[in-house]
């Protein structure tokens, strides 16, 4: 099978909490912060949207009470990065020197995938980058995992997609790919022998 990484808590952790706690002494606060201000499908939008910059702008003006919080997932973006998962990172590596081909498919913008592939030299590593950003469709529309059915060429059930949201990975498995969902704890490398897959 042909291995698919997801990038965002699966290879690299990342959370706007990480950022935000940092910023509201309240934690009920910011969770209506993120609630609302910043909600996930707002997070969405912006890993889609061309300018990054300019829509977390226009939600900061949307937002009057808690605009200059919203500016802050521009400019200290990177602060929502908490670094690698090591062991995965480590596994991707074991499979890029086995020869097996490897593949990324991940939520992400334009502007911060190319900070984020500055910090992180193993986001260089893959045969084939499927990133929203680049495509103007996110994970979990049917149309992204069409694009990387498309790219790398081969049959779904060929694919074994990891990702760590469920509504991911249930949107891969309506198109045939097989799956790993992912949480903290999972052994990812006996996930992947179990499938045939050694690294």
């Amino acid at each position: 099978m042909i291995v698919v990484f997801d990038i965002g808590n699966v290879l690299l952790r990342w959370d706007p909490r990480n950022l935000y706690r940092t910023v509201f002494a309240d934690e009920a606060r910011m969770e209506r912060f993120l609630a609302t201000a910043l909600s996930g499908d707002f997070i969405l939008q912006t890993d889609v949207d061309p300018d990054f910059s300019a829509a977390v702008e226009a939600r900061a003006q949307a937002f009057p009470e808690f605009a200059e919080e919203v500016r802050l997932y521009d400019s200290r973006w990177v602060e929502t990065l908490a670094g690698p998962i090591e062991e995965n990172v480590a596994l991707l590596r074991r499979l890029r020197a086995a020869g097996r081909p490897v593949h990324a498919l991940s939520n992400f913008s334009t502007a911060k995938f190319a900070i984020s592939e500055g910090l992180h030299d193993f986001l260089r590593a893959f045969d084939t980058r499927i990133v929203s950003g680049h495509v103007g469709v996110a994970k979990p529309d049917r149309r992204i995992y069409e694009i990387l059915v498309e790219r790398v060429g081969r049959k779904p059930r060929e694919l074994l997609f990891i990702d760590d949201s469920l509504a991911n990975i249930r949107a891969a498995e309506a198109l045939g790919i097989a799956t790993i969902h992912y949480t903290p704890g999972v052994d990812l490398e006996a996930e992947l022998k179990a499938r045939g897959v050694a690294a």
